[in-house]
């Protein structure tokens, strides 16, 4: 049989990079219609405005929440395709308690990395934040679809598009940057956006791919996911991606708010140096503990040993 250097004989025409980043693509767009379009024709904005009492946050609410349509096109296509199937694991309940355990380091660092960078640009005087108010239903319901909003952006990402990459190259590599590099184009457009912010995102996603290539827990990188935005946006009140909530238990005094080591005026903490310092020496670390930890993730592992058989 001829040696492949690059690629594995497990993957597909659409397992490598430039069909695998339109699939991807696709697979947003397609999850976005399946959102707003469940949104139009129940009339949930009219609906949750009447039940919150405030457009604004009605829509914030929606505007999370909408990412559900992503889960259902991802089920659609990883129950329709059978080669897509393996991909279900990470997200399955697992006796081993690995998912558990992983979705609770996740949120806790999540909060603890986002909390660390606001805190210090407190510290240093770049922001002034003043208490708002706490709702505990919009607190717990913010939580829910910003869970919602963050596990969507990481199964397109560290789940579809990551095992696609995985399935079809063998260097593990290639799916860990490509895919986060796939993960920061996609906030491109967003409000404020600055070459620090993008590079933070890309290191992030690379830092959520170390999650699943050596400890083998998507959730870790959902919740972690979700823990730095909601602890940002929602906790704080801090720009998230440029994208400011209409809700939030403490509030930023935005026209005193200065760009400083933590903090940036237009795009938040992920917009700052000090944040990206902090990510990168979080992968550093979770490089080291994976390298000793001696085992990383491989879904395919069997069926390719079966094929070159």
């Amino acid at each position: 049989m001829k040696r492949r250097l690059i690629t594995r004989s497990t993957g597909k025409w659409s397992d490598f990079i430039p069909v695998a980043l339109v699939l991807a693509y696709f697979l947003v767009v397609v999850g976005q219609l399946i959102g707003s379009g469940v949104f139009a024709l129940t009339g949930a904005e009219a609906k949750l405005t009447a039940i919150v009492g405030d457009e604004d946050t009605a829509k914030f609410l929606l505007m999370y929440f909408d990412f559900f349509g992503i889960w259902i096109a991802f089920f659609l296509v990883a129950g329709i395709f059978k080669n897509n199937r393996p991909m279900l694991r990470p997200l399955a309940f697992r006796r081993d308690g690995v998912n558990l355990r992983g979705a609770a380091v996740g949120l806790l660092l999540g909060f603890a990395v986002n909390g660390f960078c606001v805190i210090m640009s407190w510290i240093l005087g770049d922001i002034v934040l003043s208490f708002n108010g706490f709702n505990p239903a919009l607190f717990f319901a913010f939580l829910f679809v910003v869970m919602v909003q963050s596990g969507a952006e990481e199964i397109v990402d560290r789940c579809y598009l990551y095992q696609k990459l995985r399935r079809g190259y063998k260097n593990p590599w290639i799916a860990i940057i490509g895919n986060a590099v796939a993960f920061a184009a996609l906030h491109l457009l967003n409000p404020g956006v600055t070459a620090v912010g993008i590079a933070q995102i890309v290191v992030v996603g690379i830092l959520f791919s170390l999650f699943v290539y050596y400890f083998d827990s998507l959730w870790a990188a959902i919740m972690m996911h979700t823990g730095w935005n909601f602890c940002q946006s929602i906790f704080f009140g801090l720009p998230n991606s440029g994208i400011v909530s209409a809700y939030s238990v403490f509030r930023l005094d935005a026209a005193s708010a200065r760009n400083g080591i933590f903090y940036n005026v237009n795009f938040g903490v992920e917009g700052s140096v000090g944040a990206l310092v902090v990510l990168v020496l979080i992968g550093v670390i979770m490089v080291i503990l994976g390298t000793k930890r001696g085992k990383t993730e491989d879904l395919w592992k069997e069926m390719e040993a079966s094929e070159e058989v």
